[in-house]
């Protein structure tokens, strides 16, 4: 077989298609969720309840530190590690669904770094409006916080400020033809301008926020960290211009 045909059969041969579509950011911080959780769930209840304490985030500590400042050590780590931590199997899998689906265009648009960067971000803003909620409305022994919704909830408000926009466009300087460079970040004024951005933003902020008042019109005891929700949303969605690059 001549070059020539060799180069024609490569192009008829069917290109593999890769077997994970999404960023490898994103695959690597569900895959690390998952190996989290597996290890956990092998733990004896003796030892599950250690690694919530130890790795979950606890507001009590801030009142127990008062009087014996050791309790405070795990402040250090528990804003962050309690997004790695899920209650059970449907916490994990909203959540890694959830993320898969609003870190893509994160990830795609300004990489790795930024990606988990915010996502650590808006997990400690989560934490911080979780504490804050449950210490002024008056803090109830055993309450912690686990799973990654803060996080994932700031990546979801970063997105609001560019998925909704028009796609731009530019001309080839070789063919002249018009090619898409992707979507402009919005200001807090244009995202609530856009009804499609606006209404996404406050159905989601309005749908968690009400999730307190829904033992009222149920008999169901929702364990959801709403404040975490908030808190995260808030985060990527004010701090996002800070990553967008300068040209």
């Amino acid at each position: 077989m001549t070059s020539d045909e060799n180069h024609q059969a490569d192009q008829r041969a069917p290109r593999r298609q890769p077997i994970f579509l999404l960023p490898g950011v994103v695959t690597a911080l569900a895959g690390l969720m998952v190996a989290v959780h597996i290890a956990a769930s092998v733990l004896s209840p003796e030892g599950q309840r250690e690694l919530i304490l130890w790795f979950g985030f606890v507001p009590l500590r801030f009142i127990a530190g008062m009087e014996h400042p050791e309790d405070l050590l795990p402040l250090l780590w528990t804003p962050v590690t309690h997004a790695f931590l899920h209650a059970d199997w449907e916490h994990l899998i909203i959540n890694v669904a959830w993320l898969a689906i609003f870190a893509t265009p994160i990830a795609r648009r300004y990489g790795s770094v930024t990606t988990t960067g915010l996502f650590l971000l808006s997990a400690v803003a989560g934490a911080a409006a979780f504490t804050l909620t449950t210490l002024l409305f008056g803090a109830r022994n055993g309450v912690f916080l686990v799973g990654a919704s803060g996080g994932v909830a700031g990546l979801t408000g970063a997105a609001t400020r560019f998925i909704f926009q028009p796609v731009l466009y530019a001309r080839d300087p070789d063919t002249g033809e018009l090619v898409p460079i992707g979507r402009r970040l919005a200001s807090l004024r244009e995202t609530f301008a856009n009804p499609r951005s606006r209404y996404f933003a406050l159905i989601w902020v309005i749908l968690n926020a009400a999730v307190p008042l829904l033992p009222m019109l149920a008999p169901v005891d929702m364990a959801i960290a709403w404040q975490a929700h908030l808190g995260g949303f808030c985060c990527g969605l004010l701090l996002v211009p800070l990553f967008e690059r300068r040209s």
